[in-house]
């Protein structure tokens, strides 16, 4: 059965240019620690990655400090911090965090204090975009980069997390970006790598391919690459919308990422929804990857209004570049159909 990838949200595939980079660095013998030629080039190789992920980020003089992954960048950032979020924050930013600030009905979040607050750029379950106030201590940008026009030294953001494997990098590599002299309390310690801030011996494979998706999704996002991939999604929408009354489009009215449609259809749960479509050849998610298995409602359409009931009815498609019309539309074809048979069966 040919699958079609419809989960870019989660992870999207990795990109040619990041594989050559990381087989390149992968016969680099020396520690990037180490004096001698040989562990000068590895920390070389590191070092053309920083430079990769600063220019794609408009991070230019700010500081990347390379982590396991966004995960670890959050809890490097908010350690210590007396930060307030909302409901709507990803549990690798809400784990750390007050969350007290109000979410809107349409997945806006209002802050009185910016300097003491964190707030994502875009959310992974709706795509809904969030309008970044100067001075705001820390945003959650994994989402958002490489799919928006964003420069970090713009965004009124002192730090922002960032993740390779969301623009087609490996998975277990991040970023922490701050703003340069920012007081950052390393949480592993043991080494000077990182500038002092992450101990631990890099991983330099995985860096560089992270320098090279950067560099490979800065490029095809200024050729336009998203613009076909909204188009689709808006096909899809218009699609799911005129087959089912009873969907609720989530964010329809609101700024979002251009391949993300998160559609609820009570009556419905959205695991099953997953598991109906998987075995029709679809990789969908029912939400967040990281909240994936927990049989709940999303705590973020709770924060917007939803009922517990619609909440656990959610579908997240996230389309991706290599997306074609044909995808979305059969797509949209086999889900109608399913949701035909199982209104059907629930009648009967």
């Amino acid at each position: 059965m040919a699958r079609t990838y419809l989960d870019y949200n989660a992870t999207a595939p990795l990109r040619p240019e990041a594989r050559q980079a990381m087989l390149a660095a992968f016969d680099l013998v020396g520690n990037p620690s180490s004096v001698h030629a040989e562990g000068r080039a590895a920390k070389a190789a590191i070092e053309q990655a920083r430079a990769q992920v600063a220019q794609a980020f408009g991070a230019d003089g700010a500081d990347i400090i390379f982590t396991s992954g966004a995960t670890e960048a959050a809890a490097l950032a908010c350690a210590g911090q007396p930060l307030q979020g909302a409901e709507i924050e990803h549990e690798a930013v809400a784990a750390w965090v007050d969350p007290c600030l109000p979410v809107g009905a349409d997945g806006r979040v209002a802050l009185a204090d910016p300097a003491q607050s964190a707030l994502q750029l875009a959310n992974s379950e709706t795509g809904i975009i969030q309008d970044l106030p100067q001075g705001l201590a820390l945003s959650d940008m994994t989402q958002g980069f490489g799919k928006l026009a964003i420069a970090f030294n713009w965004s009124g953001a002192k730090m922002a997390l960032i993740s390779a494997h969301k623009l087609g990098g490996p998975k277990g590599i991040g970023a922490l970006v701050v703003q340069r002299g920012t007081d950052i309390a390393a949480q592993l310690r043991g080494g000077g790598q990182e500038m002092g801030r992450r101990a631990g011996t890099e991983n330099v494979a995985a860096i560089a391919g992270f320098g090279a998706a950067a560099a490979a999704a800065a490029r095809d996002l200024a050729d336009g690459c998203w613009e076909p991939v909204e188009q689709f999604r808006n096909i899809l929408e218009k699609a799911i919308e005129a087959g089912s009354k009873e969907t609720i489009l989530v964010g329809k009215g609101s700024p979002r990422l251009p391949n993300t449609l998160c559609m609820v259809t009570p009556g419905w749960k959205g695991e099953t929804q997953v598991m109906a479509m998987d075995l029709a050849g679809f990789a969908v998610s029912a939400g967040s990857a990281c909240s994936s298995g927990k049989v709940r409602a999303s705590k973020v359409l709770l924060a917007m209004g939803l009922t517990s009931e619609q909440a656990q009815c959610a579908l997240r498609v996230s389309l991706g570049p290599k997306t074609t019309e044909q995808d979305v539309l059969r797509f949209a074809d086999v889900w109608l159909e399913k949701w035909k048979r199982h209104r059907a069966r629930n009648a009967a």
